[in-house]
């Protein structure tokens, strides 16, 4: 999904851990748990701010939940915290990737580049288009580079600012990008989910995606006519203010088409299959430059100094990249859009993945993801039933493993013969395994796909997950058609035997 160029063992090559001794009550235990106190920590405690922390401590009492079940289970200690350093390594790209969108989203705005992208999408995005047109627009690019990831960190973020400033709902405009994000990475033969599908199923490339779009398609029509009809019925309340908001962007930072090159040039990069991290890495480089060329005295302050020289602009850029910064406005209302993280303000995001990770990798070692597994296979014997048990198995495993990998190879390995037993051709299988593992992902809080886009877009995820229409919706959609038998296909003769 995130095209991740430091990948330490690819996903489809991971063993599926199976435990005789586990029963599927016990394996159960550990999400029973965690849900229990995920519940209780967010809706009776924390509220918003559970992601500040205490989230993260949750998953950790999980995952020893997890092992106490482990433990009588006869699993060992050691093959426990094996199975976690394994489940943190295959983390290095995504932590890697979320440090780096933390320093390019410190220098773009320092820079200019994302003001100017504010500025002049509220010049051409009319507020009653708005969220359609974000739905398009990331759908194009997501198409294009084959990353969701990349795509809110480039385009989502700058879309984010300019809903901030026409006073359209954060969430609202989240699951706008979200939704064209994954709608583009889906489709994308770029994306490396759109790859791990059809390999696990058995099927080839672009039968898969040919095959996907039967129910990608009419999911994302009726996205598009959600949001186009949200688009009326909103009353965005800065929208009487724009020319305000416009002059206060102008005095603050020079706005210059000229800062179009440094985004144009990272989404070519990635066009051309320039690994993420570098194409990011360069993007950072490039937008510290542009600071330099088009916002001298906001560096110099951000050095401390009110003349910018060496010292002054290394510190600047340096500050942008790493720890908290705010350009100040004329408009109070701009100051919260007009401030960034850096890569400090990434580390809470990337602390929620390494705590997910302990608690899948804990699950996994003792056998208790393999278990559920195969208890929903168990469950069903019809056509349906079989696809209704994969949909099932997805979302499962995204809550539990927290990892849209694993959501996609476990179902992906474990029921690829049960489709041919029921004379199916593998691309149905493939089709599943996008339409409910690769998409829900993001709806989950401490998934990694859920804490990348929540840290990235500065959203919470249930504050978007109701308006990520495209990502809800397409595990429904698979459902519709395997049960009224719409577009499966059935295997050969020959590709029986």
């Amino acid at each position: 999904m995130q095209s991740q160029d430091i990948k330490p063992k690819e996903p489809q090559d991971e063993p599926i851990v199976e435990n005789k001794e586990l029963n599927i009550w016990e394996a159960l235990i550990p999400v029973f748990a965690l849900v229990l106190m995920l519940f209780f920590n967010v809706f009776y405690v924390f509220g918003d701010d559970a992601l500040s922390g205490s989230n993260q401590f949750i998953l950790l009492l999980g995952a020893a939940v997890a092992a106490i079940v482990g433990h009588f289970n006869k699993v060992k200690f050691s093959q426990m915290v094996d199975e976690v350093a394994e489940n943190v390594k295959s983390t290095t790209g995504a932590i890697l990737i979320l440090l780096m969108v933390g320093s390019l989203a410190g220098t773009w705005l320092v820079s200019g580049i994302i003001p100017t992208m504010i500025y002049y999408g509220m010049l051409i995005l009319n507020p009653t288009i708005f969220l359609v047109s974000t739905v398009v627009i990331c759908s194009i690019i997501s198409i294009a580079t084959g990353s969701s990831w990349t795509t809110s960190a480039t385009v989502g973020i700058a879309l984010i600012g300019i809903a901030g400033a026409l006073g359209i709902p954060l969430g609202m405009t989240a699951g706008a990008v979200i939704s064209g994000a994954y709608f583009g990475d889906k489709l994308s033969p770029l994306s490396d989910t759109t790859n791990l599908a059809p390999a696990m199923a058995g099927t080839d490339l672009f039968t898969h995606i040919r095959y996907m779009t039967f129910t990608t398609v009419p999911t994302y029509v009726v996205t598009l006519i959600f949001f186009t009809v949200m688009g009326f019925t909103i009353e965005p309340e800065g929208a009487a203010n724009t020319e305000g908001l416009l002059a206060s962007i102008r005095s603050s930072f020079t706005i210059s088409p000229w800062l179009f090159i440094v985004p144009v040039l990272v989404i070519f990069m990635i066009i051309k299959k320039t690994p993420p991290l570098i194409a990011l890495l360069v993007g950072t480089l490039l937008g510290g430059v542009a600071a330099l060329i088009f916002q001298p005295s906001i560096v110099a302050m951000l050095g401390g100094s009110e003349q910018l020289n060496f010292i002054s602009g290394y510190k600047g850029i340096m500050n942008a990249i790493t720890v908290d910064t705010a350009i100040p406005t004329d408009n109070e209302s701009l100051n919260d859009l007009f401030s960034s993280g850096g890569m400090y303000g990434m580390l809470g995001t990337i602390w929620l993945i390494i705590c997910a990770m302990v608690f899948g990798g804990v699950m996994d070692a003792i056998g208790a993801l393999s278990r559920i597994s195969r208890a929903l296979l168990s469950l069903f014997h019809t056509t349906f039933g079989l696809f209704a048990s994969t949909v099932l198995s997805c979302l499962a495993l995204n809550v539990t493993a927290s990892d849209q990998y694993l959501a996609i190879v476990v179902p992906g390995k474990m029921y690829a013969k049960a489709y041919k037993q029921k004379g199916l051709a593998p691309e149905n299988l493939s089709r599943t395994l996008e339409d409910s593992g690769t998409v829900t992902s993001v709806l989950i809080p401490w998934n990694t796909c859920g804490a990348y886009q929540a840290g990235v877009l500065g959203v919470d995820t249930f504050s978007y997950a109701g308006y990520a229409i495209f990502n809800w919706l397409s595990p429904f959609t698979t459902l519709l058609y395997a049960a009224f038998r719409i577009k499966i296909r059935q295997l050969t003769t020959a590709a029986k035997s």
